[in-house]
């Protein structure tokens, strides 16, 4: 976008903001809610046109108001208004997810005119359920009026939806047609999402739509923005201090440079809740309770004293869990690094907590990861530990994120909505998306302690946002960095990895076992073999844990070529269930980002029967094709958060550009005793680790952290001066 429509789309928001124009004379949409006031340690404000909540119907991001479709983080509001409180909880775990209230609950009934309508534009019929599941009842007649919205429905390119338009518009529907303009806008932000991010530039936006043959990009990007169908923020580029709202000469703030993005509210408004809550659960303990004092813990009790706390962190198992523990203390809210065996820490702290007397809870990304923290947690001697649930899982205290967020696990909730827990300790932050974060923060009630720990070295969530490493990076509250390395062969190679070094290393026991091959048809053959025969029979480790990595589904040696020979030489069958037969590995993901790895065990009318872990699973089967896949070979993504015994990696000579040291690290980390390499990729393996690293994405939450901290120091300044005032 062009620096004079850059600066047309501020002076909007501008003029709006300060009084000059009516939202009504940009846009029609009718005015949102009065914006809440934000915290003093809360994010900066932004603005919608919608009155919409924030993400997936929680109450919404800080300082949000009605400037018809855009928004501003420049930080705005003044310090020293109403600490922030904690929303409610979402009404359902579809909100959280922010999926389409029907989707994956069954058929619809497709009405009559949306098969005609569908008819008439030469759209397949079988299109009709996806689009009364994205669309609602009224899906005819909002496709009438607006042809364009097809694509918002999963699986409809941009030629299609224009095909559709044509056929019922006729001449009428042009490549300019602002219709056509504000979805395509849309389907941009979408596909982005995927990519991770939570906003984009509007130059990135205005690229994207030239590739569409839109003729004039830039005011497409203005026209989605006009009809309110995206959020426009504007947050400061630099970091500088506040000027002190007690002092009468610094009435209006200087002008500050600022980052113009353009946003979906579902997306960008999470992360505003995020920061929200974050503030508020960072703001719980200014500092650790001295000698002998009980602080109030937000429940009606108390919690330990520093000399408490400081017994618990003298009998922790490791110096890093001693600090851990100790920073834990005295902060309402921690970052912790680090590999595998930083898992020990977290159990340590969560059992120090509990025989302290508090709720302590750890949450893990995946069944595999609450399997291991429960065997850790029964180790460190919390086995005996109160919880909810009839696992061992949940009675040592440890659940998923996903299943408290839908209260299948994990610790009850009060009459307001909150979990009922004194100290959250969550492993895998790495995968938390700004949704899933923000989803969990606002579950959390007021006194609470949480820990945020992972391996920034791993891929990061499937979902939009990168939550770890921004709330790291902004330095926003105590950072913990463990010293305890992963142990042996395997352990040793991938903390190489991480740090961009491809070492080799000493395996007297095939630890580490490099398999070169000079095609994909060799790298097939090679990893059934080392699967079914060498594996088990010089390590005797068996096929059923062994687990096959693989860069992406597609390609000669991707998992749908790597599955189909491993089933043929592992269990054979004619795939009489929709393609599975009994005792087939499968790979179950119920959503992007959430893969449990397990077996067939029958199927009938109500679905295909799957044994994951310790949980049994029916999938319907409507949701079969896409959500289950055969699950001997899996790709990184799909395995993250997942340990097996030991681990297959296949890299084909095709797979180069997929290779980057984040994925590598990946996948390497995923075996526990014995790695495999079968190396077909020559030098694009050392290239990857050395130096091809994941790209940044593009997101606010750093931002947010920032002027958050910026507003909170400007608050404690105010308070400072009010203090030193003649009669205070």
């Amino acid at each position: 976008m062009s620096n004079d429509k850059a600066a047309e789309l501020l002076a909007a928001v501008r003029a709006v903001e300060s009084g000059e124009r009516s939202a009504a004379s940009f846009f029609t949409e009718p005015p949102a809610r009065p914006a809440r006031p934000a915290a003093p340690g809360g994010p900066t404000g932004s603005t919608g046109a919608d009155g919409s909540t924030g993400a997936d119907g929680s109450s919404g991001g800080a300082g949000k108001s009605a400037v018809g479709g855009q928004g501003r983080g420049t930080g705005g509001e003044q310090p020293g208004s109403a600490a922030p409180r904690r929303p409610g909880p979402p009404d359902s775990a579809a909100q959280r997810s922010g999926r389409q209230p029907g989707r994956g609950a069954g058929p619809v009934t497709v009405p009559d005119e949306v098969r005609a309508l569908l008819a008439e534009g030469g759209a397949p019929e079988a299109l009709g359920q996806p689009v009364v599941e994205t669309l609602g009842e009224g899906a005819a007649g909002l496709l009438r009026t607006d042809p364009w919205q097809l694509l918002a429905v999963p699986g409809v390119h941009p030629e299609q939806a224009d095909g559709f338009a044509r056929a019922l518009l006729g001449d009428g529907a042009g490549p300019g047609d602002p219709r056509r303009a504000v979805a395509l806008v849309g389907r941009l932000l979408e596909r982005a999402a995927l990519r991770g991010d939570t906003v984009l530039t509007p130059d990135a936006l205005a690229e994207g739509l030239a590739r569409h043959a839109v003729p004039d990009p830039d005011e497409a990007v203005r026209e989605a923005v006009d009809a309110g169908a995206v959020l426009v923020f504007e947050d400061a580029l630099d970091a500088g201090p506040v000027p002190s709202a007690m002092n009468e000469d610094d009435s209006e703030e200087a002008e500050r440079p600022v980052n113009v993005l353009v946003g979906l509210d579902r997306y960008a408004l999470a992360e505003e809740s995020l920061a929200d809550g974050l503030a508020r659960i960072a703001g719980t303990f200014d500092s650790a309770p001295s000698a002998g004092e009980e602080a109030d813990d937000g429940h009606g009790g108390g919690t330990p004293g520093a000399e408490q706390w400081a017994a618990a962190a003298e009998g922790a198992p490791s110096p890093s869990a001693r600090e851990l523990i100790h920073a834990v203390a005295g902060s309402g809210l921690i970052t912790h690094t680090g590999g595998e065996a930083s898992r020990a820490e977290v159990a340590a702290l969560v059992t120090a907590a509990r025989g302290l007397g508090l709720r302590a809870w750890a949450l893990t990304h995946t069944d595999d990861g609450r399997a291991r923290m429960a065997r850790l947690l029964a180790d460190a001697g919390d086995d005996a530990a109160p919880g909810q649930g009839a696992d061992a899982g949940a009675s040592a205290g440890s659940a998923t994120v996903a299943g408290v967020l839908a209260g299948t696990e994990g610790p009850e909730r009060d009459d307001e909505g909150a979990l009922t827990v004194d100290l959250l300790a969550v492993c895998d932050a790495p995968q938390l998306d700004a949704e899933t974060a923000a989803g969990l923060l606002e579950s959390l009630p007021d006194g609470v302690r949480l820990v945020l720990s992972g391996d920034p070295g791993v891929l990061g969530a499937a979902g939009p946002g990168q939550v770890f490493r921004d709330l790291v990076a902004a330095k926003y509250c105590p950072h913990i960095a463990s010293r305890t390395p992963d142990p042996g062969p395997v352990g040793e190679l991938v903390s190489g990895v991480g740090i961009g070094e491809l070492n080799q290393v000493e395996a007297p026991g095939k630890e580490v076992v490099i398999v070169p091959v000079a095609d994909p048809g060799e790298a097939v053959h090679r990893t059934v073999q080392l699967v079914a025969d060498s594996v088990p029979r010089a390590l005797g480790v068996p096929s059923t844990e062994t687990q096959v990595i693989t860069p992406g589904h597609g390609g000669a040696a991707g998992t749908r070529a790597l599955n189909s020979a491993l089933k043929e030489r592992l269990n054979p069958g004619p795939g009489r269930f929709g393609g599975f037969d009994p005792g087939d590995r499968i790979a179950y993901s119920p959503a992007p980002g959430r893969t449990s790895v397990g077996t067939v065990t029958s199927a009938d009318d109500r679905g295909l029967h799957l044994a994951c872990g310790e949980r049994g699973v029916t999938v319907p089967p409507e949701r079969v094709p896409e959500t289950v896949r055969h699950g001997w070979a899996v790709t990184a993504h799909q395995a993250a958060g997942i340990r097996w015994p030991a681990a297959v990696v296949v890299l084909p000579g095709d797979a180069r550009g997929a290779l980057t040291r984040e994925w590598v690290y990946t996948a390497f980390g995923r075996a526990e005793r014995h790695l495999s390499v079968v190396h077909g990729a020559g030098d694009a393996l050392p290239h990857a680790v050395a130096s091809v690293v994941g790209r940044e994405r593009t997101t606010r939450l750093r931002t947010l952290l920032t002027e958050s901290a910026r507003a909170a120091e400007a608050a404690r300044a105010a308070e400072a001066d009010a203090a030193q005032e003649p009669g205070m």
